[in-house]
């Protein structure tokens, strides 16, 4: 484990002796997810040392300490991307603190643009694969063995029992949710029309700017991950609109109460209540 690391987390653990059970990373707009944690504690990301912080509206920069349905968990009020000037290593870098922390489920959420034509605006899409198509990699470099082996398998990047799980409970809720392929890029710009279609082309059925990296590095780690997106704007012939960073946070919110509903629901089965 690097000095920077182990320096992290000994920080965090002297703020208190909590033991979250599960990381939960929360995208564009998506932040208040968090209202459904009670002894709520936040540490804001310019406080912990070693952390990158973020520059991007709509993400609150704190690191939350609470409990959701009777279970520990950390949470990122916000994220950290390559078009931020961060590296990869840097961009999942709290991912790997919470693992050392003790959690043994990573959950990620993002708002992303929608390729399936089957898909609307305020969808919620759990992710099954995704394809990197950022030219990066946060495991280039020397292997960290502490961390992990240094070729990881990736054929189950997302958890298949805990898809299958939260599909099964957003059934019996009468919540809709798309299942697809993430494409990860690089941004800062949304795509352009003939993007779209390349990425529709190669299988993704949405596509964003960030949760690549950290699934990656999780799965090196053998932390098992559950991602969700909420489709925020349409990247298919004839309803491509032009789109703006407020537009994509202001769909994000309106999607928020049904996703903090299902990860409640979802966290409280895990939980055994």
């Amino acid at each position: 484990m690097s000095k920077k690391l182990s320096q992290t987390v000994q920080y965090l653990r002297s703020r208190n002796k909590r033991q979250p059970a599960i990381g939960i990373i929360l995208g564009s707009g998506l932040g208040d997810v968090t209202g459904n944690f009670t002894d709520v504690e936040t540490i804001p990301f310019a406080e912990i040392p070693n952390f990158p912080v973020s520059s991007v509206k709509g993400h609150k920069g704190n690191l939350l300490y609470g409990r959701m349905s009777n279970m520990e968990v950390i949470a990122l009020q916000g994220r950290f991307h390559l078009y931020e000037g961060y590296s990869p290593d840097e961009v999942v870098f709290p991912v790997r603190v919470m693992k050392k922390l003790g959690i043994t489920l990573l959950i990620l959420s993002n708002a992303s643009g929608g390729i399936n034509p089957e898909f609307e605006v305020g969808d919620i899409m759990v992710i099954r694969d995704h394809i990197n198509l950022t030219h990066a990699n946060p495991l280039t470099g020397i292997n960290d063995d502490a961390l992990g082996p240094r070729f990881p398998d990736m054929s189950e990047p997302y958890d298949k029992k805990h898809i299958k799980h939260l599909r099964d409970l957003a059934d019996k809720t009468g919540i809709r949710l798309r299942e697809g392929v993430y494409a990860g890029v690089t941004g800062p710009n949304y795509e352009t029309p003939a993007e779209y279609r390349y990425l529709h082309i190669i299988g993704a059925d949405a596509v964003g700017m960030s949760t690549v990296h950290e699934v990656i590095s999780a799965r090196h780690m053998d932390l098992p991950c559950l991602a969700l997106s909420v489709i925020s704007d349409l990247g298919v012939p004839g309803k491509i609109e032009r789109i703006t960073h407020e537009k994509v946070i202001a769909e994000a919110q309106k999607a928020e109460p049904r996703m903090a509903r299902l990860l409640k629901i979802f966290v409280a089965e895990l939980s055994g209540r």
